[in-house]
């Protein structure tokens, strides 16, 4: 026992369980405040010209079911490319996307992309196609700014950027 700044007079040694306690309560602090940096930019650049590829073509359909099915089209290729560009990094990294900061990471975007999808099929029964291109950009960015919260500082960054445009498409006509 320590009392002041005297002396040591008696010191209790802890059991090898507690030991063991106490190192898994360290890892798991360590592991909780670990960033996820496994997000794969080269992968997320490829999603990002599918999506301008999908924006010229979309804009070209002569109907609303054309327009959707490229958009649905490319959500489908950027989730694939997503997915395997993350696995690959991640595994790269020695990251696992089961646990820790990977599972985090994912979680935490997940809510965000199963929203939107949701929501663009509420909206297309709706009959209202018009706010979707709005919709999805401020879902992505509400998702990559969670997402990222458990990242490196530019990912949450690039889903502020994504919310903007999601603002300014409020504002831009609807052809």
């Amino acid at each position: 026992m320590i009392i002041g700044n005297g002396p040591i007079s008696h010191r209790s040694t802890p059991s090898e369980e507690q030991a063991s306690e106490h190192l898994r309560f360290i890892r798991d602090v360590m592991e909780r405040s670990a960033s996820f940096t496994a997000v794969p930019g080269w992968g997320m650049f490829v999603v990002g010209i599918t999506s301008l590829l999908a924006a010229w073509i979309a804009a070209v359909q002569a109907s609303p079911e054309g327009w959707l099915t490229v958009w649905l089209i490319d959500a489908a290729v950027a989730v694939t490319v997503a997915i395997f560009t993350l696995r690959r990094k991640a595994r790269r990294c020695g990251v696992s996307l089961s646990s820790g900061p990977g599972r985090k990471y994912i979680l935490t975007l997940a809510p965000s992309m199963v929203a939107g999808l949701l929501l663009t099929v509420a909206l297309w029964r709706a009959g209202n196609l018009d706010v979707l291109p709005t919709m999805w950009l401020l879902l992505y960015g509400v998702g990559t700014i969670t997402g990222g919260a458990s990242s490196v500082r530019t990912i949450p960054l690039l889903g502020i950027c994504f919310m903007v445009l999601g603002v300014v498409s409020l504002f831009v006509p609807h052809v």
